[in-house]
């Protein structure tokens, strides 16, 4: 339809059938994700509405997370499932000599990632953990890199290890069964 509109002379049917089109498709779309919600509703209630107490973790994002995940029960670790999403850090070099930047695996499914990293977003400015996780990455890196245009590559690492955390915490709390605390503090047990 943009492309109609920016035509000088658009044409008037084409223009109310990519409408009518557009308009199906929307019912559609909507059609299936009520169908999809009503069928893990009825399997993994309890998963989705534990999910949906991390706060910046909508319906659609923890509806996806259990219908990728097969209910979480395809991982048994965090970073299993991190690398799975496509989050995980990738080093590329050579045997010799020529190193690159590390760079996220983009390997997993773009979708969910997308869903995560728009989630970050949100959580860094309502969420407090996730805030200062943001802040501590961009500070660590500016101070690291003094460059201007190296802050942008820092705020997208610091949205990406929000993402990781953000993952990680849904993991734990689909496999724990315990609604989202902010105060929790894990205690590594010692043997």
């Amino acid at each position: 339809m943009h492309g109609e509109k920016t035509i000088d002379i658009p044409s008037k049917f084409v223009y109310r059938s990519l409408k009518r089109d557009r308009k199906h498709l929307d019912k559609e779309i909507a059609g299936i994700e009520e169908r999809l919600l009503s069928l893990v509703t009825m399997e993994l209630q309890q998963q989705l509405t534990l999910l949906t107490t991390v706060p910046r973790i909508g319906t659609k994002t923890a509806l996806f997370l259990i219908v990728i995940s097969d209910g979480f029960s395809k991982f048994e670790t965090a970073a299993q499932l991190c690398s799975y999403v496509g989050i995980t850090p990738t080093i590329r070099e050579s045997r010799s000599s020529v190193r690159g930047r590390s760079r996220i695996s983009k390997v997993g499914n773009k979708k969910l990632r997308n869903l995560l990293f728009l989630c970050a977003f949100n959580a860094c400015k309502h969420n407090k953990a996730c805030r200062e996780l943001y802040k501590r990455v961009v500070n660590t890196c500016f101070r690291r890199e003094r460059l201007e245009r190296e802050e942008d590559r820092s705020k997208k690492l610091a949205f990406i290890a929000v993402s990781n955390k953000l993952l990680t915490k849904c993991l734990a709390i689909a496999k724990s069964g315990n609604p989202y605390d902010p105060k929790y503090i894990s205690v590594l047990k010692l043997i």
